[in-house]
Formats: structure tokens, C-alpha cells, sequence
């Protein structure tokens, strides 16, 4: 009797479990779908909400474009040098070039980009929602007959989407220069042969796929934090249980997005 009750325990808290977990994954999507509807609206681009949206741009991106540009150049310097160094080594300098950009402006900026958005602003959003909440804001705009999604949730999300989106495409200009300006030094030779280069691994089907797994990167980053943050229980005990298994479930889409890219890319 006492072993059929814990076997009946354990299957209702794997249940319980799962439930939640299918209940997080759906009020990610059903967010996005919100957020993508509020974003083609005129009237989120209007009075208090434009100014929040544009402060949110601003806080989320300005502050630490100096700081990321350096880390990306300096991450992309030493990258091709080990690289370029051990394609020398084993012969296999011809390829070290093709090599550099693939790993680095392919594979490494873009993912790169997003976590850094997602540990200093994504993830840091998510909690000020929780923090709203638990001090009444969302119920004091409802009194007022505010739209909190509309006034606190989607300037943040867009300004994390506008982060993921900048940052990525500067460490991808800063990639491209750092790379050249390692292998050929601070003069045009190498310039003609680069940009066959460029042209040989960005062709069509990889700048698409290369383009979509930016987006879904940042929409990613953008949103399941912020989904965490906002339709986690109010009670304290529970939270950093709730922002674990967000941070899961971001990791999770990341990894897969990863690796449809990969599939598209080589196969």
C-alpha cells in the first residue's frame, strides 16, 4: 500500500511537472504573438507609449555598444590568430581564412550578441517585471485604464529585439574589419581577394539562414524572459524556480535554432 501511494506521488508531481511546463512554453508564445501584434499597431507608437519604447531603445542598446564593440574585437583578434596559427601548422592555410569567418560572423557574433543582451538586459527586465507586480503597478494602470503590456511589457521587449538586432550587426562589421586587418595588416592587397571571400561564404541560402537565426535569436532572448517574469507566481519562495526554468527554456530554443542553422548551412 505504501509503495503504490509514493508510485501515485511521483506520477502526479511528473504531471504536475509537465503541465507546467507546457503551461510556460504556451504563455512564451502566446506573448510573442501578443508582442507582434502590439508592434504592428499604430497606436503603441503613440504619446506615452513612443516615449517609453524610445527610452527603452536607448537604455538597452547605448550603454553598452563601446563595451561590446571592444569585447567583439577583441574576441575576434585573438579567435583568428589561434586560428590562422594552427591552420599554418598543419598545412591547412588556405582554408584558415573561409574558416575564421564561418566560425566567427556565422556561428559565434550572432549567438554571442544575444547572451550578452539576455545577461544584461533580457533576463534584468524579467525581474523588474516580477518587481512590479508584487508592488501593484500592473493593477494600478488597469485602475487607470492603462494596458500594462502595452505601457511596461512591450517597450522592454522591443528594446531587448533592438539590442540583439544592433549588436549583432556591429560585431559582424567589427568581425569582418578585425579578421582583415589580422591576416593582411593595415593596407588594401588582401582587399580583392577578401571580398571574393566575403562573396564565396555569404551566398544566398546562408545570408537567409544566417538572417533568420539572427531574428529568432533575438526574438527569443527578447521575449522568454520577460514571459518568465510576468506570468511567474507572485510569491517569493517560488521565483528563482520560475527564472531558472526560463532561462532553460531560453537556452533550449537557442540550442535549437543552433542547430537548424547548422542543418541548413552544411546540409
Amino acid at each position: 500500500m505504501s509503495l503504490s501511494h509514493s508510485t501515485l506521488d511521483i506520477a502526479a508531481r511528473i504531471w504536475n511537472g509537465a503541465c507546467e511546463t507546457a503551461a510556460a512554453w504556451w504563455r512564451s508564445v502566446y506573448l510573442g504573438a501578443v508582442v507582434l501584434v502590439l508592434l504592428l499597431s499604430p497606436s503603441s507608437y503613440r504619446g506615452h507609449s513612443r516615449a517609453r519604447m524610445a527610452y527603452q531603445l536607448y537604455v538597452q542598446t547605448g550603454p553598452v555598444l563601446l563595451g561590446f564593440t571592444a569585447l567583439a574585437a577583441l574576441l575576434c583578434a585573438v579567435i583568428t590568430r589561434i586560428v590562422i596559427v594552427t591552420a599554418l601548422s598543419y598545412g591547412l592555410s588556405r582554408y584558415a581564412l573561409e574558416m575564421v569567418v564561418r566560425v566567427l560572423v556565422l556561428e559565434l557574433i550572432p549567438l554571442t550578441a544575444c547572451l550578452f543582451v539576455a545577461m544584461r538586459c533580457t533576463i534584468p527586465n524579467g525581474t523588474q517585471l516580477v518587481q512590479l507586480r508584487l508592488r501593484g503597478r500592473a493593477e494600478a494602470l488597469h485602475r487607470h485604464g492603462l494596458d500594462p503590456v502595452r505601457s511596461e511589457l512591450l517597450p522592454r521587449a522591443v528594446g531587448g529585439l533592438f539590442a540583439c538586432l544592433t549588436l549583432a550587426a556591429l560585431s559582424c562589421v567589427v568581425a569582418l574589419i578585425t579578421v582583415y586587418l589580422s591576416v593582411y595588416g593595415f593596407n588594401l592587397a588582401g582587399l580583392p581577394a577578401y571580398t571574393r571571400l566575403f562573396g564565396h561564404v555569404f551566398s544566398p541560402v546562408v545570408t537567409l539562414v544566417f538572417t533568420l537565426k539572427t531574428l529568432f535569436f533575438s526574438l527569443a532572448v527578447a521575449l522568454i524572459p520577460l514571459a518568465s517574469g510576468w506570468y511567474s507566481p507572485l510569491p517569493r519562495l517560488r521565483q528563482e524556480g520560475r527564472e531558472l526554468g526560463g532561462l532553460t527554456r531560453m537556452f533550449a530554443v537557442l540550442l535549437l535554432i543552433e542547430v537548424l542553422s547548422l542543418m541548413g548551412n552544411y546540409y
